[in-house]
């Protein structure tokens, strides 16, 4: 099986593996459509097997991500997915290679990507990554960590900038997300409808911008879930262990 590139001329024909086949998402995968074609005028790179499958990578120059990080010369990896019976049979490591080839061609001194202290839903198993050669270079709480891969001895060593981990001044829940994901767009409606019928406010802020990104509360822009201003989580809860999560609070008050 080989691989295919999503570019602006065939995106609007091609699935992007986000949601693959879930109808309830497709408005959101249409804004991620939209998203992915903004950034790829600022060198996105979406490389996907040619299958019916959830087997990609997203990349693009890290002074162009949407996350709090300083990593010049580097790439930034958005997202490495190899899902189901696709894994362990070397995807991860070709969709890697692309990257590394493009980061290499373009002059590049490395690539950066964003992993969790151990296994987390939505973040990469940062031991694929370290067998791969990358080191965790810095840290943000709770569980963020940032890998990189360099082969160049002389290059900068990428930092995160912004490691607030609070809302401030905000009762309730509070959401900040990107169109990068449609599990975090689609799911909006239900958290909040959850969280209504529990009568706790609820705030969702969609960051539309870099410069908003790389000033969010938290280092994983994709999505972030506060409850009176702390940090709760980044996985994308569905409706019923978002309720739980909301009836306990209500319990423990």
């Amino acid at each position: 099986m080989g691989f295919i590139q999503i570019t602006k001329h065939n995106i609007g024909t091609e699935h992007i593996c986000c949601a693959l086949g879930a109808k309830q998402y497709e408005n959101a995968v249409n804004e991620k459509k939209k998203w992915l074609s903004e950034r790829m005028d600022e060198g996105l790179v979406f490389h996907r097997l040619d299958e019916r499958a959830k087997v990609f990578i997203e990349y693009l120059p890290a002074e162009s991500a949407w996350v709090p990080i300083d990593a010049p010369n580097y790439m930034y990896i958005n997202c490495l997915w190899v899902s189901g019976r696709y894994k362990n049979q070397g995807y991860a490591k070709q969709l890697l290679n692309y990257c590394k080839e493009d980061a290499i061609e373009r002059g590049m001194d490395g690539i950066v990507h964003i992993v969790g202290k151990k296994n987390y839903p939505y973040l990469s198993d940062k031991r694929f990554f370290e067998h791969m050669g990358f080191k965790i270079v810095d840290q943000a709480e709770p569980y963020f960590q940032l890998a990189a891969w360099t082969w160049n001895e002389q290059a900068n060593v990428p930092s995160f900038t912004n490691q607030a981990v609070s809302s401030p001044n905000h009762d309730g829940i509070a959401i900040y997300y990107t169109a990068q994901c449609p599990f975090a767009v689609g799911m909006l409606e239900e958290l909040g409808q959850a969280a209504e019928d529990q009568g706790i406010p609820f705030k969702a802020y969609r960051i539309t911008t870099r410069e908003e990104a790389k000033n969010a509360p938290t280092v994983w822009t994709t999505f972030g879930l506060f409850y009176n201003g702390k940090f709760i989580t980044h996985e994308i809860w569905s409706s019923n262990k978002f309720s739980q999560f909301l009836m306990k609070q209500r319990i423990e008050e």
